[in-house]
């Protein structure tokens, strides 16, 4: 019976999707053009649903360069993390199902399971080693099991630094290890809920590690109590010890990078759903210790959310807003600074970004790997699509795939995990 209903909520939900429209120019860039909030009875579900890969398909690159399937068969790779050695990690874990609260609740985790990203969690860590450089690993093996919705990968220090869902563990690590037996050490506990990633990045002198931590709830509903050392990225020592809030009122932030002109900490960050296709953007913005970004009260800098109740007029005057747009409901989760030399030189220093794809607007948009150019440690033009491909039927709503972690191997190719389609692909110039 409960699958009956929520298969007959999604349907009706689908069934009165408006055709919708692309994203305007004006919801990208550091200075978006906000449309007016828009609310509804029942808000626009509408999530591509995942279908396998052919056999002879890849995601589409630009001219000049190349796409490879550098590793399948996995079970939700999430994230991606490229050891000084050149090996590759790969965390495997997805969203698992959480317990419906009513009508919407059962359609959502409908939706979610035919698209592919609603799962039993493999909390895993596969390795991939790739000896000569060619782009095909000639070692594959199980580097970690036994985590709990894994995602961050860190080696600092001797040590190797798994994000898991409830907290962060800590495992000795040597230098060629294509296995760790030890047990680990959590060094730190999370809270635990909606947002289950946890990234982790250390400073660039290796004296701290920042973690990311998303809220539990779209915004707030749950009330304040349970969203505490939520939507924030938090600073720790690399033992565990000192940490505190550095960033807070970030909704969902997931991808962590160092900017390398001006070794500044910027973020990719999911905003609120909700509020109309073009509310509210996305963004990359630099990490400032001690700012304030609004969530859940306010949103783009002090644009007053009207449904949180109580509302927090203090807390909405220091907000500050946000570096750079990404469109809304985009699900910006990936983020990787290119600083190797293979690719032209148009991309060397900007950052490319991993769309997981939206599900709250009637048209969808996301999808693909975009690039942001930067000069002078700011971003300094649009979005621009790098690889895409994955939407294989706009109108019936059909993907093959669905990018997420990116991350730059030895050789300055980009990887990319599809968590949807169970791959990571490899994206090379020709």
């Amino acid at each position: 019976m409960k699958r009956q209903i929520a298969v007959l909520a999604a349907s009706l939900l689908i069934a009165g999707c408006d055709p919708g429209h692309p994203p305007p120019k004006s919801n990208f860039g550091p200075t978006p053009v906000l449309p007016a909030p828009q609310t509804s009875l029942i808000p626009t579900y509408h999530m591509a649903d995942g279908t396998p890969w052919p056999a002879n398909r890849t995601p589409t690159a630009l001219p000049g360069f190349t796409v490879t399937r550098y590793a399948g068969d996995l079970k939700h790779p999430r994230w991606i993390y490229v050891l000084p050695n050149g090996d590759v990690l790969v965390a495997e874990s997805s969203s698992e199902p959480e317990k419906p609260d009513g009508f919407m609740d059962y359609a959502a985790n409908y939706l979610q399971r035919n698209s592919g990203t609603l799962g039993k969690s493999a909390n895993r860590i596969t390795l991939l080693r790739d000896v000569n450089g060619d782009g095909k690993p000639e070692m594959r093996t199980v580097f970690l099991t036994g985590l709990n919705q894994p995602f961050g990968m860190l080696l600092l220090n001797g040590y190797f630094y798994v994000g898991n869902t409830d907290g962060i563990v800590r495992y000795p690590y040597k230098d060629g290890d294509t296995h760790i037996g030890a047990p680990g050490q959590k060094i730190l506990a999370l809270p635990t809920g909606h947002h289950w990633t946890r990234n982790i990045v250390a400073s660039e002198d290796g004296k701290k590690i920042y973690v990311s931590v998303g809220s539990d709830s779209n915004i707030a509903e749950k009330g304040m109590a349970v969203e505490k050392r939520r939507a924030d990225i938090l600073q720790m020592n690399p033992d565990g010890s000192g940490e505190r809030i550095y960033t807070a009122g970030l909704r969902n932030p997931n991808g962590m990078a160092w900017e390398p002109q001006t070794h500044v900490l910027w973020t990719v960050v999911n905003e609120r759903d909700m509020l109309g296709d073009d509310l509210v953007p996305d963004y990359l913005t630099r990490v400032r210790d001690g700012a304030f970004y609004g969530w859940p009260w306010s949103y783009w800098g002090r644009h007053v959310d009207d449904r949180v109740q109580p509302q927090n007029p203090a807390m909405v005057a220091t907000a500050i807003a946000p570096d750079y747009a990404l469109g809304a409901h985009a699900a910006a989760l990936g983020l990787a600074f290119y600083t190797a030399g293979s690719f032209p030189a148009h991309y060397r220093g900007g950052a490319f970004i991993g769309e997981h794809g939206s599900w709250n607007r009637a048209q969808l948009t996301g999808y693909k790997i975009v690039y942001i150019p930067f000069a002078n440690g700011m971003p300094s033009g649009l979005p621009e699509d790098f690889l895409t491909g994955f939407v294989v039927n706009e109108r019936k709503a059909i993907t093959n795939g669905r990018p997420v972690g990116v991350a730059v191997d030895r050789t300055g190719a980009l990887l990319v995990a599809d968590d949807v389609g169970n791959t990571v692909w490899r994206v090379a110039v020709k």
